[in-house]
């Protein structure tokens, strides 16, 4: 039962309650489980990860239990985090975030018909950074899934608002250019 107990308490995403372990174990196992038992089996791997060659230990956090790392290690987890969470995006999803932010809620192959090139790993991406959201479906052939930014989306690009998106006709006048600018005479000329 200890191990049952470990497995649900590593794979739950936040602190999982003594009553909800109960209640797993009970189907899980097909027996009456009572929460003595549970805690007992609790504090023992409690007592286990306690010590000093295991980098993370059980807590009672938020109404229940939780695998968290010691602190002693919360600095280099801390700069893991930095690291993964920092990293640039490709070319390829800042454009497809550029539209889904422009065009939201667009579907997949919506993105696919202006890039002109499929958009899957991108969405993929954007996905795992939580920068865009499924936010429905379309109401088209097929039902597709449509695109939305998130509020994380916000957060990582510094506005409060969509409404704080630069405006398309912000676009128009190049601001980084090579060279000078051709004379009007050179324009006409070539039109």
């Amino acid at each position: 039962m200890k191990q049952h107990i470990e497995a649900l308490i590593f794979a739950s995403p936040q602190a999982i309650p003594t009553a909800d372990i109960k209640s797993v174990l009970e189907e899980a196992l097909q027996m009456e489980v009572s929460e003595a038992d549970i805690l007992a089996a609790i504090e023992e791997t409690r007592a286990q990860f306690s010590q000093d060659n295991f980098a993370f230990e059980l807590v009672e956090i938020a109404g229940g239990w939780q695998f968290l790392t010691k602190g002693a290690y919360h600095n280099a987890v801390a700069i893991h985090l930095k690291q993964t969470t920092k990293k640039r995006l490709s070319q390829a999803a800042m454009e497809t975030l550029a539209l889904i932010a422009y065009k939201q809620p667009v579907s997949r192959s919506e993105l696919e018909e202006i890039r002109g090139v499929n958009c899957d790993y991108a969405l993929q991406k954007l996905l795992e950074k939580e920068l865009v959201t499924i936010a429905g479906r379309s109401e088209g052939p097929g039902r597709p899934l449509l695109y939305a930014t998130s509020e994380k989306f916000m957060d990582y690009m510094g506005i409060n608002s969509l409404a704080d998106l630069p405006k398309p006709k912000d676009f128009k006048e190049v601001e980084n250019t090579v060279g000078e600018a051709p004379a009007a005479e050179e324009v006409v000329e070539r039109n």
